[in-house]
């Protein structure tokens, strides 16, 4: 009798089952589809640093095959006592973005809000109403790399070096895992040797140096100013180039010996009027009195580089009226700057003049072998 009942059972079964086939065949419906569990796609964890034990911004992106449903959740897992600082993390320090649009993130889901709980090990992502379609493209932003609403404040510390899997959960069926590398600093270095080249160059007649047109010729070496006549300006300059490659480029000074000097102890003493002016003034003539050997001639510099001192500024008015001239001292005198690498040509960069300009009274003590010494230092400025 029970065989006869189960063959009974199984007939009634058959017949049922066929029954539905032909009502569904009726209806145009040929089979049942049901949704089933899938991976995500093209998962990836991008992170800002990643150097062991230094915090790092999270952005994971993926393709979810089913979506999240309202109410559904979005589950990252990281591996157990790994990365640290993951419960620091709230829904300020997280982005969620769905196929481009900016998803509202809140403490708890409410309405269409989503909200955001951590663990040590896990981020949580809840839905309210809203939905996750099928298909969409997700990517979550984690640490001061969220910016919307708020920007985030905590990130997630690194483990040391090594591989580790990170997995995610969407919704109720898709799955997915991926994998982030924690590597030591790759250390980079090189050298560049340091170059520097100062050439002083001679300059001929009718050169403009700064308001003015020298009247004499000057070689590498020597600045002849020849013989001079009471009341009349001589100006003589050089040329002086500069290359290197220096971050911080370079500064130029030229001091002399002592003042011009003969071999009776005669001497053309610093513009002007013996006063040795340190500032760049206007030239003008010496203004003799008898008994003050001082104010009997006197000589100065000037420069056509209109950005000397730390300031770059422009002293001796290179870009206005210039004529403004310093004496010749035996303390350094700036006469050329630039703050990074020079090519030796470019004006005011790696090339300027220099000019040197006399003048003397009736009253200058005669004598045929006035001279001094220039020296030039060029310095680098690293």
């Amino acid at each position: 009798m029970s065989i006869t009942r189960t063959s009974f059972s199984l007939l009634q079964a058959t017949a049922a089952t066929l029954a539905i086939a032909i009502i569904l065949w009726s209806l145009g419906l040929t089979s049942f589809r049901f949704a089933e569990a899938a991976n995500v796609t093209s998962f990836s964890d991008t992170l800002s640093d990643s150097a062991p034990a230094l915090p790092s911004n999270h952005t994971l992106s993926f393709n979810t095959p089913n979506g999240v449903a309202a109410g559904g959740t979005i589950v990252v897992t990281f591996p157990a006592a790994t990365f640290a600082g993951i419960a620091a993390i709230d829904f300020g320090d997280i982005d969620l973005t769905v196929n481009g649009t900016p998803v509202t993130l809140a403490a708890g889901p409410s309405g269409a809000v989503w909200g955001a709980t951590t663990t040590a090990t896990a981020i949580t992502l809840t839905s309210g109403s809203g939905t996750i379609a099928s298909s969409a493209t997700v990517t979550i932003a984690i640490g001061t790399n969220a910016t919307q609403g708020v920007t985030g404040d905590e990130r997630i510390t690194n483990p040391g070096v090594g591989s580790y899997e990170i997995s995610l959960g969407v919704g109720t069926l898709d799955v997915g895992a991926t994998r982030v590398a924690i590597l030591s600093p790759v250390e980079v270095t090189a050298s560049v040797e340091t170059q520097l080249t100062f050439t002083v160059d001679g300059l001929g007649e009718n050169e403009s140096i700064n308001g003015t047109s020298t009247t004499g010729s000057s070689t590498a070496t020597s600045i002849p100013f020849g013989k001079l006549v009471p009341g009349v300006a001589t100006t003589v300059a050089q040329q002086l180039s500069v290359e290197t490659n220096a971050s911080n480029g370079f500064v130029v000074t030229v001091q002399v010996d002592g003042q011009l000097v003969s071999a009776t102890g005669a001497d053309i003493d610093g513009f002007s009027n013996g006063a040795y002016t340190s500032t760049p003034t206007a030239w003008v003539a010496p203004t003799p009195s008898i008994g003050n050997e001082d104010t009997y001639g006197h000589w100065g510099i000037t420069t056509n580089d209109n950005s000397i001192t730390a300031g770059l500024s422009d002293p001796y008015l290179v870009n206005g009226i210039g004529n403004r001239y310093v004496s010749a001292s035996t303390t350094p005198v700036e006469v050329f700057r630039h703050n990074g690498p020079a090519d030796g040509s470019e004006p005011h960069m790696g090339q300027t003049q220099v000019g040197y300009q006399i003048q003397i009274s009736a009253l200058q003590e005669a004598g045929d072998d006035y001279n001094a010494t220039l020296t030039y230092v060029a310095t680098p400025v690293f």
